[in-house]
């Protein structure tokens, strides 16, 4: 399936002004042969591998523009990244640990946050909240992560803080006093997941003028905080939407406030469901991005991209590669077959292996597997794919369908899939008067087997100077 990016409504609308713009790079590329920003470094990792030692061509890496990046499934396996350890400036993508904070805090979502003087005022990206408006924490979290406010943000921290103060014995404390122990509570929980190179100086990711400072984080602490948040369904519900309807209480009246996701995947990139944007001068375009794929969730982690437009380019650059190599991969490639009946079903069998009978001199037992159309979904750009088998010692009569060994398959030393072999034959054990042959034989010395054989092959997945094969 190819997974296609399209152009936004809001970008159409600067469509006149986009030609001039790429007019005015066009000639200054013919002036002055200015090389693509998009690139690929020999320090990036496939696989946990550096490309330099990887061997791969850089026609089969992703190129992007972001500074730091990481591409992680559910399961935690590595695709690809780049700088990923490093600690730097995050944004708004904060505003996923001041969920985090929040729900776990207030499971119910349902206590009340009342929108301050600071969070009114407090600028850049907003969700239209005024100093005043009272909403449960649910509506807060959907004016935050939707629309990325700031004022939310605040405003969520001030509220969760000044409750966790009252617990700790410290009611009415100030606005300040109640975000600094909110931001505390952020720092907790990020020892808590195991971020151990993120550092919080407030909820919602500012960086410049007051909130200057080391709040920072990493791509894999991005990527480990995402996915905790993503356990939770409201969290999901909210993130995954790319228009929200949030209620507030204003001078005695209930309002509705109309917002539009900053997440421009959403409607433009197929199976995406969530989950932060975030841009400020010194963190440049930071994208945070959640894609269902196939049944398996793949986390893009994109920081420090040229601009808020290219933050997309570069994740569904990341979703595009990745996909690309992700293949069902068939375990069966044998160039033998025999007609044969495996427990109920009768039909035409692989030969994969050939297991030695031990009671006798020269007879082995032709080996097969049960579901001969078994895949394991596998990255092609891992590396390819190798086959040991272990063998059962086989004596007396051996069935169709009796259990004779097990065959494992392994891509980078790591096991990823295991078959039981089974018998594709029956082979009756030596008569007496020919194990009385056998055992005369073997009393002179003649004392050999069959050899066991593997014929099952495995076709390779990449020419790491070229392309990816079709796997199958």
């Amino acid at each position: 399936m190819t997974k296609r990016f399209t152009l936004t409504r809001d970008f159409r609308q600067h469509a006149g002004h986009l030609a001039c713009v790429l007019l005015s790079c066009c000639l200054a590329a013919l002036a002055f042969a200015a090389p693509a920003l998009a690139d690929v470094r020999n320090t990036d990792q496939i696989a946990q591998t550096p490309i330099a030692e990887s061997g791969l061509s850089t026609a089969l890496c992703p190129s992007i523009e972001a500074n730091y990046a990481l591409l992680i499934d559910d399961t935690g396996k590595v695709y690809f990244e780049r700088d990923a350890h490093a600690g730097v400036k995050i944004a708004s993508i904060t505003k996923v640990m001041t969920a985090i904070v929040a729900m776990e805090y207030d499971p119910t979502l349902s206590m009340t946050v009342t929108v301050t003087e600071d969070a009114a005022a407090i600028g850049e990206s907003s969700a239209s909240l005024i100093e005043g408006d009272t909403m449960d924490l649910k509506n807060a979290l959907t004016a935050m992560m939707v629309a990325s406010g700031n004022d939310a943000a605040e405003a969520v921290a001030t509220a969760v803080g000044a409750d966790i103060l009252r617990e700790e014995g410290h009611p009415g404390a100030s606005d300040e006093a109640c975000v600094k122990r909110f931001v505390q509570a952020m720092n907790e929980k990020a020892a808590e997941l195991g971020l151990e190179d993120s550092v919080f100086e407030n909820p919602h990711g500012l960086d410049d003028e007051e909130f200057e400072g080391d709040h920072h984080c990493t791509a894999y602490d991005v990527a480990t905080m995402v996915q905790r948040a993503m356990q939770n369904d409201t969290f999901r519900s909210i993130v995954g939407s790319e228009t929200a309807n949030v209620k507030v209480k204003r001078d005695g009246s209930t309002e509705t406030i109309e917002l539009q996701s900053t997440d421009e995947l959403l409607s433009t990139f197929e199976g995406t469901v969530g989950v932060k944007t975030g841009y400020t001068n010194a963190a440049g375009g930071c994208f945070a991005g959640a894609n269902d794929y196939e049944g398996r969730e793949y986390y893009a982690i994109v920081l420090d991209s040229t601009d808020e437009y290219e933050r997309f380019l570069d994740t569904q650059q990341l979703w595009n590669w990745c996909y690309s190599y992700v293949q069902d991969y068939r375990l069966a490639n044998a160039p033998e077959s025999v007609e044969t009946t495996i427990g109920e079903t009768q039909g035409v069998f692989p030969v994969m292996a050939r297991v030695s009978h031990l009671d006798w001199i020269d007879r082995s037992v032709a080996a097969t597997i049960e579901n001969p159309e078994q895949t394991v979904r596998v990255f092609a750009l891992d590396g390819n794919i190798s086959q040991e088998a272990e063998y059962d010692e086989l004596h007396g009569s051996i069935h169709a369908g009796d259990h004779v060994g097990r065959l494992v398959f392994k891509q980078r030393n790591q096991e990823i899939a295991s078959v039981d072999l089974v018998a594709a034959e029956d082979v009756d054990a030596p008569d007496l008067f020919t194990a009385i042959g056998i055992w005369w034989e073997r009393l002179w010395g003649n004392d050999a087997t069959a050899p066991n054989e593997i014929l099952n092959t495995t076709p390779l997945l990449i020419d790491k100077s070229q392309t990816v094969s079709s796997g199958n």
